[in-house]
């Protein structure tokens, strides 16, 4: 059931411009409104958290840095004790501590998010790999 709310713009440009970004994504004003708020109260609470477009739509990334779902594939678990992991993290990515505790905050509060778009990487790369294998298998022929 949709709850909904009434809101009043103080300035007409923005409603407008509202409208016009989401007739040019092809959503509803309304959905993406909420889209905007749900974000908008996610940087609130991890403030080095942005949102960007890509292939797989919406993400949360590190701002100026990679997804977070890029990261915490790599920090989440394995036979490395954690320490030493975010350790080779921040080497490898040239990222701070700090970062990496950002994104690892982001997880804690929306894993189930994340582990879908990190399993959703594993089965395209699956995928573009097993192309890879019969395109070998036919050259080879």
């Amino acid at each position: 059931m949709a709850n909904s709310v009434s809101i009043r713009f103080r300035r007409p440009e923005v409603l407008e411009q509202l409208k016009t970004e989401a007739g040019s994504r092809n959503v509803s004003t309304s959905a993406f409104a909420e889209e905007l708020i749900e974000e908008g109260l996610r940087t609130r609470r991890h403030p080095m958290i942005v949102f960007r477009d890509g292939p797989s739509g919406r993400r949360a990334g590190l701002i100026g840095g990679p997804d977070v779902w890029e990261v915490v594939s790599g920090l989440v678990g394995g036979d490395v004790q954690p320490e030493e992991r975010i350790t080779r993290s921040a080497e490898h990515l040239g990222l701070s501590r700090q970062q990496l505790d950002a994104m690892l905050n982001y997880y804690a509060d929306f894993t189930t998010e994340i582990d879908e778009e990190i399993a959703e990487n594993v089965a395209v790369a699956d995928e573009l790999e097993a192309l890879w294998q019969r395109r070998q298998d036919l050259l080879a022929e």
